[in-house]
């Protein structure tokens, strides 16, 4: 028997950023899972062959019924973005859930020894890239329902959005540009039917911390010493969710802990 989540994504399109590994690619498994007929799924990052094989894995699981296509693209570049739509296929143009989930952390360096790369690539891609992505698909949702719009805006943010840190702070910076963007434009859109939703993850191992420490799988490994951290699958429950609710129910701000974490800098490790 299908459930409601089920029933509510039938025939829905969905384009996931960064969805070659971590909480993208959980992503992408969950919504396959939760609605595994007449769904579509986009799935778009810079490493194409990834998505390929992705692809691949969601199809013989869950079956024919659902339909996916791999997208390469740098969310980071404004004229990859910029063309986006007008690569997809005719059946996939319209997106009905738009999961910007695309970001990344580089170092751990504090102002004035900041490297001028790693500012340009977390702005890049954390924010500039989240932004054009959702200016390329958000004209598409606004002109439907006769003009009252129809859609779901997903934003990954972060606790470093809500909570600076020593040592994060281009990455907070970018997380809370994130957060206010995605404010503004929800109060913006609150004549419409489109849902503007933010989801806040704390402490989740991904390779988010090997990216930070430049390929450090050690110094990655340190990060979650003591912890049980959440899992990517935690969020992708918790994204699809939020788009699975009836129409009229925004999650709208979403802050996400494992068990041992209090705050961006307090957490309880267990050496025993």
């Amino acid at each position: 028997m299908a459930t409601s989540v089920s029933k509510r994504l039938h025939g829905k399109t969905i384009l996931i950023t960064g969805a070659s590994s971590g909480i993208g690619r959980s992503t992408a498994f969950e919504f396959a899972r939760n609605s595994p007929k007449e769904l579509k799924l986009i799935l778009t990052a810079r490493r194409i062959d990834c998505l390929r094989e992705i692809a691949a894995e969601i199809v013989k699981e869950i079956g024919a019924g659902i339909k996916v296509l791999p997208v390469q693209l740098d969310v980071s570049n404004p004229d990859d973005v910029r063309t986006l739509v007008g690569r997809l296929p005719a059946e996939f143009k319209e997106v009905d859930v738009l999961v910007n989930n695309a970001g990344l952390v580089r170092g751990v360096a504090k102002a004035p020894e900041i490297l001028e790369e790693d500012i340009n690539v977390m702005f890049a891609t954390n924010v500039n890239g989240l932004i054009n992505m959702t200016q390329a698909i958000l004209p598409s949702m606004l002109k439907r329902n006769n003009g009252t719009g129809a859609g779901d805006i997903i934003n990954i943010g972060s606790i470093a959005g809500r909570e600076p840190y020593v040592g994060g702070g281009i990455y907070c910076a970018t997380k809370a540009a994130v957060r206010s963007f995605t404010e503004s434009m929800r109060k913006e859109l609150v004549s419409t039917r489109i849902r503007v939703i933010c989801i806040d993850p704390g402490q989740v191992e991904t390779d988010f911390s090997v990216v930070r420490f430049y390929g450090d799988k050690e110094k990655a490994n340190a990060v979650y010493t003591g912890c049980e951290p959440l899992t990517p699958e935690d969020i992708a429950e918790t994204i699809v969710f939020a788009s699975g609710r009836r129409e009229n129910v925004v999650m709208a701000d979403t802050l996400i802990f494992p068990n041992h974490q209090a705050s961006a800098t307090i957490m309880h490790r267990n050496f025993t």
